[in-house]
């Protein structure tokens, strides 16, 4: 599947807003956001009023640079979001959240998502005991992330283990640092999910 190979940086400054893409670096003064906190490209400083539509497709864009996702497989996350019962928005986190990719990176077995998506497709994941490769796996609540015995000494691991008491860990993920495992508590409530993000205007997007 096609993915974005291009400076990471530049989404931060084209979404206005530090999404965190480059681990501890987003944490350093080298932040290419906190150095430069307007669009990239020969217009970037120009102050143009975004439209009712602009601004509505830019968070959507937003969302899908957080988790790193096509925008085809970001609308197929929508529809599947807006048939379940309860608020759309809140359904589209929920299925986000619960990716074995993003889980990866949130109990702080990865300096990013894209690191995560790494890990899980190079199988040094298991879920429940049995190997998954697949990033967009979707978690339930009482299944148990475990990394592979002979990748614990991965040295990326131990150095995202290292910085990961940067990152906020979300309550309904409990996590066993000495055996490096991981247990979903229950499912993702919206007050865990810290982002700023304004879901609303994603539904809004989509049902234009």
């Amino acid at each position: 599947m096609a993915r974005y190979i291009g400076p990471v940086c530049k989404q931060c400054r084209r979404e206005n807003s530090k999404l965190f893409l480059k681990g501890e670096r987003c944490y350093t003064d080298k932040c290419a956001f906190d150095r430069r906190p307007y669009p990239p490209g020969v217009h970037g400083q120009r102050r143009n009023k975004p439209t009712e539509y602009g601004v509505r497709m830019r968070e959507k864009q937003k969302v899908r640079r957080i988790y790193g996702i096509l925008e085809r497989q970001f609308r197929r996350y929508f529809h599947s979001a807006d048939r379940q019962k309860g608020v759309t928005g809140e359904n589209l986190l929920n299925a986000l959240e619960r990716r074995l990719d993003s889980a990866v990176f949130r109990l702080g077995l990865s300096a990013t998502r894209t690191d995560a998506r790494q890990l899980v497709r190079h199988k040094h994941i298991h879920v429940n005991g049995k190997s998954v490769n697949i990033p967009s796996y979707q978690l339930k609540q009482g299944d148990k992330i475990t990394l592979r015995e002979q990748s614990k000494a991965l040295k990326r691991v131990q150095a995202s283990l290292e910085t990961a008491g940067r990152r906020e860990q979300p309550d309904w993920l409990e996590f066993d640092k000495g055996a490096l495992t991981g247990v979903v508590r229950a499912l993702p409530s919206r007050e865990a999910i810290t982002l700023p993000i304004q879901e609303q205007l994603i539904v809004e997007f989509y049902s234009r």
